[in-house]
This record gives C-alpha cells, sequence and structure tokens, in this order.
C-alpha cells in the first residue's frame, strides 16, 4: 500500500532533524515500511495497518505543532514513545516555577517531575529517589527557591551526607568550608542557575541560605524553612533519623537519593531504604519514585543505566547458578 502525506503545519527541517536524524529515529520504530522524504511530502509504501499507525503519528505530532508552536527533541521521543503528557509538560503546559538566570523557564519536565511539584505544594515532607540524570536535586531546589522568594519560608537550607563515593580524596587543603564544599558543589550547581552569584553569596553571608553536611544539623531545630537532604541513600538509619526529627514549624522538606548508589560501608544501613519502608503508611508524606524513563540529561544515561541494570541481573543469575 503506498500513502502520500503532506506535513502541511510542520517545518520539515524541525520534521527531518539535522542531517536527517529525527527521521531516522522515526523509521526505526517502522521497520516494515519504506520512508521516502521530498521537501513538505513524504511518501510511505508498506503494510495497511503499518501505514495507518505512521499516518496516526504524523497526525499526533501535526496536532502538537500547531497547539504548541514547538517540536524538541524531547517533545518528539515523548510523542514518539506514546506519552503525549509529557511532550506537552515539556512544551508549556507544565507549571513554571521560575526563571534561570539566562531566562529559561524551570519546570517539570515529565510526568514524574510533575508530580513531585505537586507534591511539594500538599505535603511538608517529600522523598524522591530514583537514577542519576532525573532532575530530582535540581528540581529540589527550584521549588525551595521558589518557596525563599515568595516568603512562603525564611532559609534555605540544603545538606548531604560527607560521604567519599568509592575515592580517597586524602588531605584537604583550607578551612572547613574549602573542605567540605566538594561534596556540596551538585547544590551550588543548582543555586547558581537560579540566584546571581552576589546574591548568593550575600544570602549565605547573612544565613539566609545554608549549606552544610548532614552531620551539621544535629540538636538544630529547623523551622519556617525548606530543607533538601541531597544523597540521602549515604545517610545512616541513625543520621536520617536525626534529620527527619529536625523538622519545625512551617518547614517544607525534601529527602532525594538513589538506593542503587549507597556509598557507606554497610549498605544495610542506609537510612534513606529504612526510611521509606517504615514510612510508608504515614499520611501527608509524599513518596516520588523516578525511573530511567524519567531520565533528562544527555540521551546516553538511559542507555548507560539500563546497560548496568542487565548487568546487574546477570551476574545474580550467574551467582544463583553457582549456588
Amino acid at each position: 500500500m503506498e500513502t502520500r502525506i503532506e506535513l502541511e503545519t510542520l517545518n520539515p527541517i524541525d520534521f527531518y532533524g539535522v542531517g536527517g536524524q529525527r527521521l531516522e529515529k522515526i523509521r526505526e520504530l517502522f521497520p516494515k515500511i519504506k520512508i521516502v522524504a521530498r521537501g513538505n511530502d513524504l511518501k510511505i509504501m508498506g503494510e495497511e495497518a503499518e501505514t495507518e499507525k505512521f499516518s496516526a503519528l504524523i497526525a499526533k505530532i501535526k496536532k502538537h505543532v500547531l497547539k504548541y508552536n514547538t517540536l524538541s527533541d524531547s517533545e518528539l521521543d515523548g510523542l514518539l514513545y506514546n506519552n503525549e503528557q509529557q511532550a506537552a509538560l515539556i512544551a508549556g503546559e507544565g507549571q513554571t516555577i521560575l526563571y534561570s538566570l539566562q531566562g529559561q523557564p524551570i519546570k517539570p519536565r515529565n510526568e514524574t517531575q510533575q508530580k513531585m511539584v505537586e507534591a511539594f505544594d500538599k505535603n511538608d515532607l517529600i522523598f524522591a529517589t530514583g537514577p542519576a540524570g532525573t532532575g530530582k536535586t535540581y528540581l529540589a531546589v527550584a521549588l525551595a527557591v521558589k518557596a525563599l522568594k515568595s516568603g512562603a519560608v525564611k532559609r534555605l537550607i540544603l545538606c548531604r551526607p560527607a560521604v567519599e563515593a568509592g575515592e580517597r580524596i586524602g588531605f584537604l587543603p583550607g578551612d572547613m568550608k574549602e573542605k567540605l564544599d566538594p561534596y556540596m558543589q551538585a547544590l551550588y550547581d543548582a543555586l547558581n542557575d537560579m540566584i546571581p552569584q552576589k546574591r548568593l553569596e550575600a544570602l549565605i553571608e547573612e544565613r539566609i541560605v545554608q549549606i552544610a553536611p548532614l552531620a551539621f544539623m544535629r540538636g538544630r531545630t529547623l523551622g519556617n524553612a525548606a530543607v533538601i537532604l541531597d544523597e540521602a541513600q549515604n545517610a545512616t538509619i541513625s543520621q536520617l533519623k536525626m534529620f527527619l526529627t529536625r523538622m519545625g514549624e512551617n518547614s517544607k522538606f525534601i529527602i532525594t537519593g538513589d538506593e542503587t548508589q549507597i556509598d557507606i560501608a554497610d549498605k544495610r544501613d542506609s537510612g534513606l531504604v529504612h526510611a521509606m519502608r517504615i514510612l510508608k503508611n504515614i499520611n501527608k508524606i509524599s513518596f516520588i519514585r523516578f525511573n530511567k524513563t524519567d531520565v533528562v540529561r544527555h540521551k546516553l544515561v538511559q542507555s548507560i543505566i539500563e546497560a548496568y541494570d542487565k548487568n546487574l541481573t546477570a551476574e545474580k543469575h550467574e551467582t544463583k547458578l553457582k549456588i
């Protein structure tokens, strides 16, 4: 069966991509049909069922472009893999949290991030867990900065367990701040995207923004604050209990982590894994679980995660066979 489709509202260059990369991605999804592209026209040849699926996809893409006047790689991926809600969020339906210093809107980039934003509005304690690259930390910082800027809270407190990730850093020169800053760099990176450098330095000087290791939270009551504990999988059970019991009046706590990247000596002592198990039935606590399909970094990150997951599964299978 041969069918001709006119792109109409679609800019051929936007649709085909540089060097035809986008069109090649679409071809991979339809290996049973032949696609010939000439300007604004597409000629497709193949079985009727397949050509109908292809025509439906093009209609969906046209509808998206007509509504949002945009078609980024991420939006196209959402449409290709039947996640129209993700494409819509990226295009503009997602709630803008704030704007970066470059003027770019910071907003949910997929359905799971949208759930995290909604959870922050409804609950005072959120666990956001999942693999690297899903935007957990960056989104948490954006939500906390927005709360600070709007006056909903008076302080912004960000902390991490000071655990070396399988490396021996050794002696570090400088004062306490200079020694600990390398552990906190991911948090500084996110803040530097949202708050001008001089303003951030002033906020840190005034202790309105505080960035510190988890151990420094002991004995404090964290009231009227947006508080983030990042890399929580490396907090021990006793440390995470200590942190959770710091919660004061008018506070918002976000705990982020990845249960597959525990760096403490005894992985069974991970406070994140323990807390999520024993707190799961308490009302007003949200648990947001990201997975590899939520990765928003370089496209290779998702493939890398999948490769490691497959390798881990294979190793477990080999271990069982040996036993």
